[in-house]
C-alpha cells in the first residue's frame, strides 16, 4: 500500500512539471540573471519561423549583379555569375541611353569623321559603341576575372574618411579584390585594356594602329579608370540626397572616358 502511494507520487512529480511546462508556452519567461529582460517562448512551428524571418530579415541584402557592392562583401562568382554580370551590364536600359546620346552628339559635332554625316554615321557609331561595351565587359567582367578568380565588382567604403576613399578609387584600377576576398593586381584593368584596345584596332573606324598610338590609347585608359571608380565610390552619397538614378550618370561619364581614350589619336 505505501509503496503503490510512493509509486504514484513518484508519477505525478514529472505529469505535474509536464503541466507547469505546457501552461508557460506562449507565456513571456524570465531570462538568467545577466538579462532581465523577458523572452516570449514560441508555442508552434509558425511561431518559430516567424521569429527565424525576423532575424534574417535584419540581415543586409546583397545585389551580387549590382557594379558596385558596400564594404568587402565576398562571395565566389560562377564563370555563368560572371558571364551574366556581363550581359546585364551591356543591357542596361541607361547604358543604351548613354550610348545613342554620345552618339548623335558625336556625329553632330564632327560631320567630317570616320563614321560620316547623318544617320549612316550614327548607326555607325552607335554600332562601333555597343561593340566596344560588349568587348569591354566580355573581358573584364568575364574573361579575365572567371580565369584569374578576381572579384569584378567595385567594392566601396562608405564608411571610411574621404582622403581613405579617394586613394581607394586610384589604386582599385591596379590593386583589387579576388574571389577569396584577398587582395589582387587588377588584371581586368591591367590585362583588359591592352586587349580591348587591340580588338578595337580591327573594327574602329580611323584609329591608328602602330604602337605609339596603341600605347598612348593604353595609357589614357589607365589613367582615366579612376573615373568609374569615383563615380561608384562617391555618387551614391549624392544620389540619396538629391534623389538622382546613379546609373545613369555613371553610364555618360564612363561612355564619355571612353570615347576620348579612343578618340585621342588622330
Amino acid at each position: 500500500m505505501a509503496f503503490a502511494a510512493a509509486e504514484a507520487a513518484a508519477q505525478s512529480v514529472p505529469a505535474q512539471a509536464g503541466m507547469a511546462a505546457a501552461a508557460t508556452i506562449g507565456k513571456p519567461q524570465p531570462s538568467t540573471a545577466a538579462d532581465g529582460d523577458a523572452l516570449l517562448v514560441p508555442c508552434t512551428a509558425v511561431e518559430r519561423l516567424l521569429a527565424n524571418l525576423q532575424q534574417v530579415s535584419k540581415l543586409p541584402a546583397v545585389n551580387w549583379y549590382a557594379r558596385f557592392l558596400d564594404g568587402p562583401q565576398v562571395k565566389r562568382m560562377t564563370p555563368r555569375e560572371k558571364a551574366w554580370l556581363a550581359f546585364r551590364d551591356v543591357a542596361d536600359p541607361f547604358n543604351t541611353i548613354t550610348i545613342l546620346g554620345s552618339s548623335a552628339i558625336a556625329v553632330a559635332s564632327n560631320s567630317h569623321s570616320a563614321y560620316g554625316p547623318g544617320m549612316t554615321g550614327f548607326r555607325r557609331y552607335v554600332g562601333v559603341s555597343y561593340a566596344q561595351d560588349m568587348t569591354g565587359e566580355f573581358i573584364g567582367t568575364f574573361l579575365i576575372p572567371s580565369i584569374v578568380h578576381q572579384d569584378p565588382h567595385y567594392h566601396r567604403m562608405p564608411q571610411a574618411s574621404i582622403k581613405r576613399r579617394i586613394a581607394h578609387c586610384l589604386y582599385q584600377v591596379v590593386w583589387t579584390q579576388g574571389d577569396d576576398g584577398k587582395g589582387m593586381v587588377n588584371y581586368a584593368d591591367v590585362v583588359g585594356f591592352a586587349i580591348d584596345d587591340e580588338i578595337g584596332n580591327l573594327y574602329v573606324p580611323g584609329q591608328e594602329t602602330n604602337l605609339p598610338h596603341s600605347a598612348e590609347r593604353y595609357g589614357i585608359g589607365l589613367a582615366t579608370a579612376p573615373i568609374e571608380n569615383f563615380v561608384n565610390e562617391f555618387l551614391p552619397d549624392v544620389a540619396r540626397k538629391i534623389h538622382v538614378r546613379v546609373v545613369l550618370i555613371q553610364r555618360i561619364i564612363n561612355q564619355v572616358a571612353n570615347k576620348d581614350a579612343a578618340n585621342s589619336s588622330p
